[in-house]
Protein backbone atom coordinates (compact mmCIF):
# COMPACT_ATOMS: atom_id res chain seq x y z
CA UNK A 1 0.00 0.00 0.00
CA UNK A 2 1.30 3.48 -0.87
CA UNK A 3 2.51 5.38 2.23
CA UNK A 4 0.12 8.29 1.75
CA UNK A 5 -2.81 5.89 1.39
CA UNK A 6 -1.68 4.15 4.57
CA UNK A 7 -1.68 7.47 6.40
CA UNK A 8 -5.14 8.29 5.03
CA UNK A 9 -6.61 4.93 6.15
CA UNK A 10 -5.18 5.44 9.63
CA UNK A 11 -6.62 8.94 9.85
CA UNK A 12 -10.13 7.87 8.77
CA UNK A 13 -10.15 5.09 11.38
CA UNK A 14 -8.87 7.42 14.09
CA UNK A 15 -11.41 10.08 13.13
CA UNK A 16 -14.21 7.58 13.82
CA UNK A 17 -12.39 6.34 16.93
CA UNK A 18 -13.47 9.36 19.01
CA UNK A 19 -17.09 8.51 18.30
CA UNK A 20 -16.55 4.82 19.10
CA UNK A 21 -14.71 5.77 22.28
CA UNK A 22 -17.58 7.96 23.46
CA UNK A 23 -19.98 5.08 22.81
CA UNK A 24 -17.82 2.58 24.70
CA UNK A 25 -17.22 4.94 27.62
CA UNK A 26 -20.94 4.99 28.29
CA UNK A 27 -20.53 1.41 29.55
CA UNK A 28 -16.92 0.97 30.76
CA UNK A 29 -14.24 3.02 32.48
CA UNK A 30 -11.27 4.42 30.49
CA UNK A 31 -8.77 1.90 31.90
CA UNK A 32 -11.01 -1.04 30.97
CA UNK A 33 -11.51 0.30 27.47
CA UNK A 34 -7.82 0.96 26.83
CA UNK A 35 -6.73 -2.43 28.17
CA UNK A 36 -9.32 -4.32 26.11
CA UNK A 37 -8.86 -2.47 22.83
CA UNK A 38 -5.10 -2.81 22.92
CA UNK A 39 -5.31 -6.47 23.93
CA UNK A 40 -7.19 -6.95 20.65
CA UNK A 41 -4.74 -4.77 18.73
CA UNK A 42 -1.69 -6.59 20.12
CA UNK A 43 -3.26 -9.94 19.30
CA UNK A 44 -3.95 -8.89 15.72
CA UNK A 45 -0.47 -7.49 15.06
CA UNK A 46 1.36 -10.48 16.54
CA UNK A 47 -0.87 -12.84 14.55
CA UNK A 48 0.22 -10.99 11.40
CA UNK A 49 3.88 -11.25 12.48
CA UNK A 50 3.50 -14.99 13.07
CA UNK A 51 1.75 -15.49 9.71
CA UNK A 52 4.61 -13.68 7.97
CA UNK A 53 7.16 -15.72 9.94
CA UNK A 54 8.75 -12.55 11.26
CA UNK A 55 10.59 -12.85 14.62
CA UNK A 56 8.16 -11.82 17.34
CA UNK A 57 10.79 -10.24 19.54
CA UNK A 58 12.59 -7.14 18.21
CA UNK A 59 16.34 -6.68 18.75
CA UNK A 60 17.26 -6.04 22.37
CA UNK A 61 18.85 -2.76 21.34
CA UNK A 62 15.36 -1.42 20.58
CA UNK A 63 13.62 -2.53 23.78
CA UNK A 64 14.24 0.65 25.74
CA UNK A 65 13.06 2.81 22.83
CA UNK A 66 9.92 0.71 22.40
CA UNK A 67 9.16 0.90 26.12
CA UNK A 68 9.44 4.67 25.95
CA UNK A 69 7.24 4.84 22.86
CA UNK A 70 4.72 2.49 24.47
CA UNK A 71 4.50 4.74 27.51
CA UNK A 72 4.13 7.96 25.52
CA UNK A 73 2.04 6.81 22.55
CA UNK A 74 -0.12 4.11 24.13
CA UNK A 75 -0.29 4.33 27.93
CA UNK A 76 -0.15 8.11 28.49
CA UNK A 77 -1.69 9.25 25.22
CA UNK A 78 -4.70 6.96 25.45
CA UNK A 79 -5.31 7.73 29.12
CA UNK A 80 -5.39 11.44 28.32
CA UNK A 81 -7.76 11.06 25.38
CA UNK A 82 -10.11 8.54 27.00
CA UNK A 83 -10.47 10.59 30.17
CA UNK A 84 -10.93 13.75 28.11
CA UNK A 85 -13.75 12.12 26.13
CA UNK A 86 -15.68 11.57 29.36
CA UNK A 87 -15.66 15.37 29.77
CA UNK A 88 -15.93 16.86 26.27
CA UNK A 89 -17.56 15.97 22.97
CA UNK A 90 -16.21 13.96 20.05
CA UNK A 91 -16.74 16.94 17.71
CA UNK A 92 -14.65 19.30 19.84
CA UNK A 93 -12.03 16.60 20.26
CA UNK A 94 -11.81 16.12 16.51
CA UNK A 95 -11.24 19.82 15.86
CA UNK A 96 -8.62 20.16 18.59
CA UNK A 97 -6.76 17.09 17.37
CA UNK A 98 -6.40 19.00 14.11
CA UNK A 99 -3.56 21.01 15.68
CA UNK A 100 -1.39 17.85 15.85
CA UNK A 101 0.33 18.32 12.44
CA UNK A 102 1.56 21.73 13.54
CA UNK A 103 2.91 20.37 16.83
CA UNK A 104 4.52 17.48 14.95
CA UNK A 105 6.16 19.84 12.46
CA UNK A 106 7.52 21.96 15.32
CA UNK A 107 8.97 18.94 17.14
CA UNK A 108 10.38 17.54 13.88
CA UNK A 109 12.18 20.85 13.38
CA UNK A 110 13.58 20.73 16.90
CA UNK A 111 14.63 17.06 17.01
CA UNK A 112 14.92 15.91 13.38
CA UNK A 113 16.23 19.21 11.97
CA UNK A 114 13.38 19.45 9.48
CA UNK A 115 12.82 22.99 8.15
CA UNK A 116 10.45 25.29 10.09
CA UNK A 117 10.47 28.59 8.21
CA UNK A 118 8.29 31.68 8.17
CA UNK A 119 5.37 29.89 6.51
CA UNK A 120 5.24 27.24 9.20
CA UNK A 121 5.51 29.87 11.93
CA UNK A 122 2.51 31.66 10.40
CA UNK A 123 0.64 28.35 10.30
CA UNK A 124 1.46 27.74 13.96
CA UNK A 125 0.04 31.13 14.97
CA UNK A 126 -3.10 30.68 12.89
CA UNK A 127 -3.59 27.18 14.31
CA UNK A 128 -3.27 28.45 17.88
CA UNK A 129 -5.89 31.11 17.16
CA UNK A 130 -8.27 28.38 15.99
CA UNK A 131 -7.59 26.32 19.11
CA UNK A 132 -8.34 29.35 21.28
CA UNK A 133 -11.72 29.78 19.55
CA UNK A 134 -12.64 26.12 20.09
CA UNK A 135 -11.57 26.00 23.75
CA UNK A 136 -13.03 29.36 24.80
CA UNK A 137 -16.17 29.02 22.63
CA UNK A 138 -15.54 32.60 21.57
CA UNK A 139 -15.90 33.87 25.15
CA UNK A 140 -13.40 35.39 27.55
CA UNK A 141 -14.91 34.09 30.77
CA UNK A 142 -12.73 32.93 33.69
CA UNK A 143 -15.48 30.48 34.68
CA UNK A 144 -14.77 28.48 31.53
CA UNK A 145 -11.82 26.81 33.26
CA UNK A 146 -14.19 25.33 35.81
CA UNK A 147 -16.30 23.56 33.18
CA UNK A 148 -15.66 19.82 32.71
CA UNK A 149 -15.73 20.25 28.93
CA UNK A 150 -12.96 22.85 29.10
CA UNK A 151 -10.82 20.54 31.20
CA UNK A 152 -11.48 17.83 28.65
CA UNK A 153 -10.43 20.17 25.84
CA UNK A 154 -7.16 20.98 27.62
CA UNK A 155 -6.43 17.27 28.11
CA UNK A 156 -6.96 16.74 24.38
CA UNK A 157 -4.44 19.50 23.67
CA UNK A 158 -1.90 17.79 25.92
CA UNK A 159 -2.55 14.56 24.03
CA UNK A 160 -1.57 16.26 20.76
CA UNK A 161 1.87 16.83 22.28
CA UNK A 162 2.24 13.21 23.42
CA UNK A 163 1.19 11.97 19.97
CA UNK A 164 3.61 14.31 18.24
CA UNK A 165 6.46 13.12 20.47
CA UNK A 166 5.48 9.53 19.71
CA UNK A 167 5.49 10.24 15.98
CA UNK A 168 8.82 12.07 15.95
CA UNK A 169 10.71 9.72 18.29
CA UNK A 170 9.36 6.62 16.56
CA UNK A 171 11.14 7.49 13.32
CA UNK A 172 14.47 5.84 14.15
CA UNK A 173 12.86 2.76 15.71
CA UNK A 174 10.68 1.94 12.71
CA UNK A 175 13.65 2.27 10.40
CA UNK A 176 15.64 -0.08 12.62
CA UNK A 177 13.12 -2.91 13.05
CA UNK A 178 10.38 -2.20 10.48
CA UNK A 179 6.94 -0.67 10.87
CA UNK A 180 5.03 -3.84 11.82
CA UNK A 181 7.47 -5.03 14.51
CA UNK A 182 7.83 -1.51 15.88
CA UNK A 183 4.06 -1.06 16.08
CA UNK A 184 3.53 -4.44 17.74
CA UNK A 185 6.39 -3.93 20.19
CA UNK A 186 5.39 -0.45 21.32
CA UNK A 187 1.75 -1.46 21.59
CA UNK A 188 2.65 -4.51 23.68
CA UNK A 189 4.76 -2.34 25.98
CA UNK A 190 1.97 0.19 26.49
CA UNK A 191 -0.61 -2.55 27.03
CA UNK A 192 1.55 -4.25 29.67
CA UNK A 193 1.89 -0.92 31.48
CA UNK A 194 -1.90 -0.65 31.57
CA UNK A 195 -2.41 -4.21 32.86
CA UNK A 196 -1.85 -3.53 36.60
CA UNK A 197 -4.42 -0.71 36.49
CA UNK A 198 -6.96 -2.96 34.77
CA UNK A 199 -6.43 -5.82 37.22
CA UNK A 200 -6.42 -3.52 40.24
CA UNK A 201 -9.72 -1.91 39.23
CA UNK A 202 -11.42 -5.23 38.46
CA UNK A 203 -12.15 -4.08 34.93
CA UNK A 204 -13.12 -7.56 33.76
CA UNK A 205 -16.37 -7.24 35.76
CA UNK A 206 -17.45 -4.35 33.52
CA UNK A 207 -16.89 -6.35 30.35
CA UNK A 208 -19.47 -8.97 31.32
CA UNK A 209 -22.21 -6.32 31.21
CA UNK A 210 -21.29 -4.57 27.96
CA UNK A 211 -24.08 -4.35 25.37
CA UNK A 212 -23.80 -5.33 21.71
CA UNK A 213 -23.32 -1.67 20.76
CA UNK A 214 -20.56 -1.33 23.34
CA UNK A 215 -18.80 -4.46 22.06
CA UNK A 216 -19.08 -3.25 18.47
CA UNK A 217 -17.34 -0.03 19.51
CA UNK A 218 -14.64 -1.90 21.44
CA UNK A 219 -13.98 -4.35 18.60
CA UNK A 220 -13.74 -1.49 16.11
CA UNK A 221 -11.29 0.32 18.39
CA UNK A 222 -9.26 -2.83 18.98
CA UNK A 223 -8.91 -4.32 15.51
CA UNK A 224 -9.41 -1.20 13.41
CA UNK A 225 -7.95 1.68 15.39
CA UNK A 226 -5.38 -0.07 17.60
CA UNK A 227 -4.30 -2.73 15.13
CA UNK A 228 -4.73 -1.70 11.51
CA UNK A 229 -4.51 2.08 12.00
CA UNK A 230 -1.32 2.03 14.07
CA UNK A 231 0.31 -0.35 11.59
CA UNK A 232 -0.67 1.86 8.65
CA UNK A 233 0.57 4.99 10.43
CA UNK A 234 3.97 3.52 11.22
CA UNK A 235 4.18 2.09 7.70
CA UNK A 236 3.73 5.58 6.28
CA UNK A 237 6.28 7.05 8.70
CA UNK A 238 8.79 4.46 7.54
CA UNK A 239 8.88 5.96 4.04
CA UNK A 240 7.68 9.59 4.25
CA UNK A 241 8.94 12.69 6.09
CA UNK A 242 7.36 13.08 9.55
CA UNK A 243 5.77 16.49 8.99
CA UNK A 244 4.23 15.40 5.66
CA UNK A 245 2.68 12.27 7.14
CA UNK A 246 1.37 14.27 10.10
CA UNK A 247 -0.28 16.71 7.67
CA UNK A 248 -2.82 13.99 6.80
CA UNK A 249 -4.28 14.59 10.26
CA UNK A 250 -6.20 17.56 8.82
CA UNK A 251 -8.75 15.03 7.55
CA UNK A 252 -9.35 13.59 11.03
CA UNK A 253 -11.63 16.32 12.46
CA UNK A 254 -13.79 16.26 9.33
CA UNK A 255 -14.27 12.49 9.67
CA UNK A 256 -15.11 12.92 13.36
CA UNK A 257 -17.73 15.59 12.68
CA UNK A 258 -19.38 13.54 9.94
CA UNK A 259 -19.56 10.48 12.25
CA UNK A 260 -20.43 12.21 15.54
CA UNK A 261 -23.47 14.14 14.36
CA UNK A 262 -25.57 11.09 13.29
CA UNK A 263 -24.15 8.50 15.72
CA UNK A 264 -23.94 10.60 18.90
CA UNK A 265 -26.38 13.38 18.09
CA UNK A 266 -23.75 16.02 18.85
CA UNK A 267 -24.10 19.59 17.62
CA UNK A 268 -21.49 21.90 16.15
CA UNK A 269 -21.52 25.41 17.63
CA UNK A 270 -20.47 28.41 15.56
CA UNK A 271 -17.29 29.02 17.58
CA UNK A 272 -16.28 25.37 17.32
CA UNK A 273 -16.87 25.31 13.57
CA UNK A 274 -15.03 28.58 12.91
CA UNK A 275 -12.20 27.61 15.25
CA UNK A 276 -11.89 24.25 13.53
CA UNK A 277 -11.69 25.85 10.10
CA UNK A 278 -9.02 28.24 11.38
CA UNK A 279 -7.04 25.28 12.76
CA UNK A 280 -7.19 23.59 9.36
CA UNK A 281 -6.07 26.83 7.71
CA UNK A 282 -3.01 26.81 9.97
CA UNK A 283 -2.30 23.20 9.05
CA UNK A 284 -2.62 24.08 5.36
CA UNK A 285 -0.05 26.86 5.80
CA UNK A 286 2.36 24.45 7.46
CA UNK A 287 1.88 21.84 4.74
CA UNK A 288 2.20 24.36 1.93
CA UNK A 289 5.41 25.73 3.45
CA UNK A 290 6.78 22.19 3.77
CA UNK A 291 6.55 21.70 -0.01
CA UNK A 292 8.88 24.59 -0.80
CA UNK A 293 12.57 23.86 -1.40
Amino acid sequence: MAPRLQAFVAIVLWGISFVATRLALREVQPVTLIFTRFALGVGLLYAVLAARRVPLLPPRSSWVAMAGLGFIGIFLHQLLQSHALTLTTAVRTGWLIGITPIVSALLAALFLRERFGAGKIAGLLVGLLGVALVVTRGRLDPELLALPSTRGDLLILVSTVTWSIYTVLGHDTIRLVGSLRATAGTMLAGWLMMSPWFLGSGGWRELSQVSSVGWAAILFLGFGCSGLAYWCWYGALERVETSRVAAFLYVEPLVTVVAAIPLLGERVGWSTAIGGVVVLAGVALVQRSGKRP
